[in-house]
């Protein structure tokens, strides 16, 4: 390839042309997230040790010990070892509240879209009840009373946010039942389900996905919260905020306990909320 005043021209080079694609903040963000997985995938390999596995000999060892990286804690426990279960138990507890909640915020709102009259109107007035109600003192009721389990914290948590799904979906789905193409799948006999999961849903699948990615770090944060107070997971088992909770009380003699899962909360919720944002001005085109 030559250049038009003659000589060849150069060839953008990978990073030039990642660098006009996607932002560097961006592309970090990524690499934290895809990290954040692979740890939650691979943690039953990567724990150094047990995450009961007490050493009282050695409590409270400060990190960059060569064999506890990030200290240890009041018990003797390897700090990195918690953290990556912590890691695993949290992502999993938020990606499977975010699915829930965008399933059942979705469904709502195409049968809202749907049927319309008392069905449109009931959603829309539940919408209003749970984007009025503090979603974290019922939280705290609710495990209180039912005590705590990963699976009522999941469901519990599933139901943060659907309002948004509900009346994103709703919006949408009305929108596209005006357009042609979906009259003209109805004419040839398709059925409503088919219709809105079949047609519809692909077309409003970049909103609803780009809904997920804020969703999912206030779900994080939530989760957090929880079991910072006590009544999120419960030991033996570990999270990212139950780490935190237990290490507020030895934040001035051994601050390494609670900062290392505070600083994971922190960078995972910025990577998720920046990744959204740059996927929102792909994929709506308004904003484009």
């Amino acid at each position: 390839m030559t250049h038009p005043y003659g000589g060849k021209a150069r060839r953008p080079s990978w990073t030039t042309i990642l660098r006009h694609t996607i932002p560097l903040s961006i592309c970090l963000g990524m690499l934290w997230l895809l990290t954040m997985v692979l740890v939650a995938v691979f943690a039953d390999l990567l724990r150094p040790y047990g995450i009961t596995a007490m050493d009282l000999s050695n409590r409270l060892v400060a990190p960059g010990s060569t064999r506890h990286w990030l200290g240890t804690d009041e018990l003797g426990r390897d700090v990195l070892a918690r953290l990556i279960q912590s890691i695993r138990v949290s992502l999993v507890i938020a990606f499977s509240a975010t699915i829930l909640s965008a399933f059942f915020g979705t469904a709502l709102g195409f049968a809202a879209a749907k049927f319309r009259g008392i069905v449109e109107h009931i959603v829309l007035v539940l919408a209003d009840f749970q984007a009025a109600l503090p979603f974290l003192i019922m939280s705290l009721a609710v495990l209180a009373f039912f005590g705590s389990s990963m699976l009522l914290i999941v469901c519990l948590m599933g139901f943060y946010g659907w309002e948004r799904y509900a009346r994103i979906a709703r919006g949408l789905a009305i929108s596209a039942s005006a357009q042609g193409y979906a009259s003209a799948v109805v004419q040839l006999g398709a059925s409503p389900l088919r219709v809105y999961f079949r047609h519809i849903l692909p077309n409003v699948a970049s909103t609803l996905i780009v809904s997920m990615t804020l969703t999912f770090p206030e779900i994080i944060l939530m989760e957090s919260g929880l079991s910072f107070l006590g009544l999120g997971v419960q030991p033996p088992e570990t999270s990212l905020g139950n780490m935190v909770g237990f290490g507020r009380e030895y934040l001035t003699r051994a601050p390494w306990i609670m900062l290392a899962p505070a600083t994971v909360i922190m960078l995972t919720t910025l990577s998720i909320s920046l990744v959204g944002d740059w996927l929102r001005d792909k994929l709506d085109p308004t904003v484009r």
